[in-house]
């Protein structure tokens, strides 16, 4: 094998992992505004959160949920 092949060879397959990582899909981020404070919202956040995971999303895992409150 040639030196300039190897070397190419050597080069592709250190920048193989980076190219692989970068491709992955983002994490879909929701957001929940509540207009008043979060100790209210927090049975109807429960169930929101119980609703996202019988349809198989887990906060953290493959969502992402961002809250703003009115306080």
């Amino acid at each position: 094998m040639r030196r300039r092949a190897f070397i190419s060879l050597i080069g592709g397959a250190a920048a193989w992992p980076l190219a692989a990582r970068a491709q992955q899909p983002a994490m879909p981020v929701v957001g929940v505004l509540g207009g008043h404070t979060s100790a209210e919202w927090e049975p109807f956040v429960a169930a929101f959160k119980l609703g996202l995971k019988e349809i198989g999303f887990v906060e953290g895992q493959n969502v992402r949920i961002e809250y703003r409150w009115a306080e």
